[in-house]
């Protein structure tokens, strides 16, 4: 995955109504820290990517680092695999 279907994949996730924005910025670094790590990208490029504050990148580091201690829950895996927002 590139830099850019990232940084789509993070927007539609800070964008998505009706949630905490850092917890969809956590949420996503503990979905894609693999893929993140792998790539070797800096979350910092992703956050550009997304078009939003730089100040997240941060943010996304910190759920990268959670994704070796949680799990998603069955009926969320997929769910946010997509570049559309869920408004």
């Amino acid at each position: 995955m590139t830099i850019l279907e990232l940084g789509n994949i993070l927007k539609g996730m800070y964008e998505t109504k009706n949630v905490k924005k850092t917890t969809m910025i956590h949420l996503f670094g503990v979905i894609y820290a693999d893929e993140i790590h792998n790539a070797e990208i800096k979350s910092i490029e992703i956050v550009k990517a997304a078009k939003i504050p730089d100040s997240y990148s941060t943010e996304v580091n910190k759920g990268m680092n959670l994704s070796k201690y949680v799990e998603l829950k069955q009926e969320y895996i997929g769910y946010f695999q997509k570049s559309d927002s869920r408004n």
